[in-house]
């Protein structure tokens, strides 16, 4: 990195009130990955005016991550996040498929825009929730994330949780599920069922992605739309 850029790095940090970047292991040779400390980022996401600027500065740690090697070697780019760092709502998925890695924002393809339209349903906008995966990056052949690769992104993913602060989390598949709630149980099992994670309220529903290869589902995931709507106090129209 050159002195331009590491200057630039330093006060993108003193902007957003983080002051310490212990070392931990894990880029290439020659590079030592800082990770933003949980207790600063704790700390600062308690003045939500500075959520935005802490979501910036991890972006760009997500950005310059070397932990598994073969996504970031295959990558176009990471897929961090998107929507509002206030939100009272996050969705959750699994990993970014080929639109997205082309894009850098998730769920853009015919999953995501499925999942556009579930959220505009629920008389909501995609600029009003956050959504994000538990990769940051895209697997290759849109495989599922090996568990190795799901340790690799947990702060991340934890660190963008603990920014935003959302009230409700919607899981959204197996994999998310798993790696939120550490279980391994079935989604069809965790359905209808309200969990805890970091004081947020968490519920579980299939991917949308199910739903484009099995459309009966849309029937069960609407059921969990209203069921979590009813919980956030938001009135759907009579359909």
């Amino acid at each position: 990195m050159s002195e331009r850029a590491v200057r630039q790095r330093l006060q993108s940090l003193e902007l957003a009130g983080v002051t310490c970047l212990p070392k931990t292991q894990g880029y290439s040779e020659g590079h030592a990955e800082r990770q933003i400390d949980s207790a600063s980022v704790r700390e600062r996401a308690d003045g939500s005016n500075h959520a935005d600027q802490l979501l910036q500065v991890l972006r760009e740690e997500v950005a310059g991550c070397q932990k598994c090697p073969q996504l970031a070697s295959s990558r176009t780019q990471t897929v961090f996040g998107a929507g509002s760092a206030h939100a009272r709502l996050c969705f959750f998925g699994e990993a970014p498929g080929a639109d997205e890695d082309a894009s850098g924002i998730p769920f853009v393809g015919r999953a995501g825009q499925l999942l556009t339209k579930i959220i505009e349903a629920c008389t909501l906008s995609r600029e009003e929730v956050y959504i994000l995966n538990v990769l940051k990056c895209r697997p290759p052949e849109n495989r599922r994330p090996l568990p190795e690769e799901v340790e690799n992104c947990r702060s991340f993913f934890e660190h963008q949780l603990k920014i935003v602060q959302p009230e409700y989390i919607c899981c959204l598949g197996a994999s998310a599920a798993h790696a939120l709630l550490e279980t391994t149980d079935s989604i069809g099992s965790l359905r209808k069922k309200w969990f805890e994670y970091q004081g947020s309220r968490v519920m579980c529903t299939y991917h949308p992605s199910y739903l484009l290869r099995n459309p009966s589902a849309k029937r069960d995931v609407w059921e969990d739309m209203k069921r979590l709507m009813e919980a956030m106090e938001i009135q759907l129209p009579a359909r």
